[in-house]
């Protein structure tokens, strides 16, 4: 029996803020409705950065959702292999995970432990700056293409999912209601019941009074001139 390829299929990215979830939902749905052979992980890697990397080492395949800034159109879905992957991740991040996973995948290759193959399934985000919000339309539209992108590509290697008879229900106990995204949209509350871009509600509220409160510095105080000390190089160039 030839030795099979240990294969990586990761989702990153932060559920709490939106379009940003992206990744991480589509490996959620992608786990409920398929099965895949022992030698294939679903891994859900969050926003955990550094500490994917021995994940990464010990992959030769290793397939990638997450929510990109292509700079295309929101809602689009783009699919990077190989060596571009990185430059994707890094060039023009949307969140702080990107950078962090970008640093991963470096220090994979330093470590001598780089996957043979790499695939990027990425969507470009509609929002972000959405505190509690899920994904809207045009991004949970492409968690299904996105999922039919990975079988493909995985398929060229020989590796086949079956489709589950019965889905996975959502572990609600030990994940909570936002590993359900159902139940996440239904039991979350409204933009205006709790803000979701910093809570204005403070600052409109007549229990807080904000105001300029000036300081005295004038008793006790002492007086640096705090550049002094650069005199001694200014004119150089004209002497």
């Amino acid at each position: 029996m030839p030795n099979l390829p240990n294969v990586l299929i990761l989702g990153i990215g932060n559920l709490l803020w939106a379009d940003e979830g992206f990744g991480v939902r589509a490996l959620e749905s992608l786990q409920r409705y398929y099965d895949f052979p022992a030698n294939v992980r679903l891994l859900d890697g969050g926003t955990q950065g550094i500490y994917l990397v021995q994940h990464i080492r010990e992959a030769e395949i290793l397939v990638v959702f997450d929510a990109v800034d292509y700079g295309l159109p929101g809602g689009s879905l783009k699919r990077v292999e190989g060596d571009e992957v990185p430059n994707f991740l890094g060039a023009k991040k949307v969140s702080l995970h990107q950078t962090g996973f970008q640093e991963v995948l470096a220090m994979a290759e330093m470590l001598g432990d780089y996957p043979e193959h790499l695939l990027l399934v990425g969507v470009q985000p509609v929002e972000l700056e959405d505190y509690g919000g899920s994904l809207h339309q045009a991004v949970r539209a492409q968690i299904e293409p996105a999922i039919a992108m990975a079988l493909d590509y995985l398929s060229d290697f020989g590796i086949e999912a079956e489709q589950r008879a019965d889905p996975l229900t959502p572990d609600i106990g030990a994940q909570g209601a936002i590993s359900d995204i159902e139940r996440y949209e239904t039991e979350r509350p409204s933009s205006e019941e709790a803000c979701r871009v910093g809570d204005a509600r403070v600052l409109t509220s007549s229990r807080f009074e904000l105001g300029y409160r000036p300081v005295s510095v004038e008793q006790g105080a002492i007086s640096v001139e705090v550049d002094t000390h650069l005199e001694k190089y200014r004119g150089k160039g004209e002497r």
